[in-house]
């Protein structure tokens, strides 16, 4: 959160008009084409208290070439283009700053080719994580990024998206082997081939990575897969003090423990998780962790885990081995967001997302707290910390401008304090215009090189104006 204001420094010059409108119903047919206040709404909010930035229409495309259709209707008149997957981003990433056409991609939901024997898949954009899971559940592959929300890979990839596994698999950065993007004049590259490695040129795969819509449409995305682990264990673990549970994360990833996924939630989270969810763990620091791999890999995990907690106060373990035990366990953490509103009816959530290194998460971590129980929010911490990120949940009154100002204070010493640990203001939620300010104090000059590459790629400022840096 941060004080950025909802507009482009240099918003694009054109507008959608009935001829550019007649023009898009031919591209994508009269059904597929919407200028209703109700799907324009929709469209232009996602999943976080930034207001609604509505788009002048929305298409709806099944096909790359579709896309590129439409991009080079609209960059012949300056408009802004907005590409749109299930809106759960958290930073005003679809707001429609400068009005313009919203692509949305949900309709391109195909699963293109499933490369088990090199284990991959190719998919189009609009297909959602869940969906691609359940599709490759019978090769004994499954695409572990997990962000909680049942987002679209090409959101997902736009917005550099990774989850609770990612202590263990890694973000959607290392797992995207190749990508088709729109450019800006309607070009279609393809940004690399399916080999897992290679030295060839530029790697516009990264560029594209993270890059939330700003320098192209992502309508095709290659992935790497995994087997599915013969073994899965999940536990949940009390600690008597939230430096203890910090500390053993620590060390658990200080000894190269392959734990696959390892979650805090201090007591303000886990008194909301037992009340939303109707669980009845102890409120205090928790862990949650996964263990993946053979059984005999799994047990030496566990072993390992429990005597590094054992050490910090913590002894308590309750297991979850079935799986519908452990999918109501995540579906708990998942739904930490939603509990943490609960806790409050009639108040919005404000979630933040700084990531720093594993040897400085206990001092971001309980510095912040000292600084949240000082304000008098209410605002539980829970976050991905085998990676060293952390989110807070600010509970808020919209309407109530003292609450706001303390929690905007306390979060902005929250991202300097990560920044100078050398950390960053988003670990995963990406910047979108909610952090754009944030950016010259963790990137400094390099926002030069940055604005060079968007100028480049995108010289009319019309590929979602407004978001990660200001033209």
């Amino acid at each position: 959160m941060t004080t950025a204001q909802p507009m482009a420094s240099t918003p694009p010059s054109g507008s959608v008009d009935a001829a550019l409108l007649d023009l898009l119903a031919q591209i994508v047919g009269a059904d597929n084409l919407s200028t209703s206040a109700a799907v324009r709404e929709q469209h232009g909010r996602d999943e976080s208290y930034h207001p609604s930035s509505p788009p002048d229409a929305v298409v709806y495309c099944t096909e790359t070439e579709q896309v590129a259709d439409v991009v080079k209707a609209c960059a012949a008149r300056g408009v802004p283009i907005i590409p749109f997957g299930t809106g759960t981003s958290l930073e005003g990433h679809v707001a429609a700053l400068n009005g313009g056409v919203c692509i949305d991609l949900s309709r391109m939901d195909k699963i293109l080719a499933v490369n088990a024997e090199d284990m991959d898949v190719t998919v189009q954009a609009g297909v959602r994580r869940k969906a691609l899971n359940d599709y490759l559940r019978d090769t004994g592959l499954f695409f572990p990024i997990d962000p909680g929300a049942d987002a679209s890979l090409g959101g997902m990839t736009a917005t550099r998206a990774s989850g609770t596994n990612a202590v263990r698999y890694g973000t959607m950065r290392e797992n995207v082997l190749n990508l088709t993007v729109v450019m800006a004049d309607g070009r279609i590259i393809r940004t690399a081939r399916r080999a897992r490695k290679s030295s060839a040129g530029y790697d516009l795969t990264r560029l594209f990575v993270g890059s939330e819509g700003t320098l192209g449409v992502i309508t095709e995305v290659t992935l790497r897969l995994y087997g599915i682990p013969e073994a899965v264990l999940a536990a949940v673990c009390p600690f008597p003090d939230l430096e203890s549970a910090v500390n053993t994360v620590i060390l658990t990833i200080q000894s190269g423990i392959p734990v696959a996924r390892i979650e805090l939630l201090d007591e303000a989270q886990m008194d909301a998780v037992n009340k939303y969810s109707k669980l009845d763990y102890a409120v205090k620091p928790t862990l949650f962790f996964e263990f993946h791999g053979s059984d005999a890999g799994v047990r030496e995990q566990v072993e390992n885990v429990k005597a590094i907690a054992a050490d910090f106060g913590a002894d308590d373990f309750q297991w979850a081995t079935k799986p519908e035990d452990r999918n109501k366990l995540w579906q708990a953490r998942h739904d930490a967001y939603y509990a943490a509103i609960a806790l409050r009816p009639g108040c919005r959530g404000i979630a933040t997302d700084v990531c720093v290194p594993i040897s400085r998460l206990a001092e971001c971590i309980l510095e912040t707290r000292k600084d949240i129980d000082a304000s008098g929010l209410c605002a539980p911490i829970v976050g991905h910390v085998g990676d060293g990120n952390f989110h807070i949940v600010f509970v808020v009154d919209p309407d109530n401008a003292d609450e706001m100002k303390r929690a905007e204070d306390v979060n902005e010493h929250m991202v300097m304090r990560a920044i100078a640990l050398d950390g960053t203001c988003t670990g995963e939620h990406g910047v979108g215009y909610g952090k754009i300010d944030f950016l010259t104090a963790e990137h400094g000059e390099a926002l030069v090189a940055m604005r060079a590459v968007k100028q480049a790629l995108d010289p009319q400022n019309i590929m979602n104006p407004g978001k990660i840096i200001r033209v």
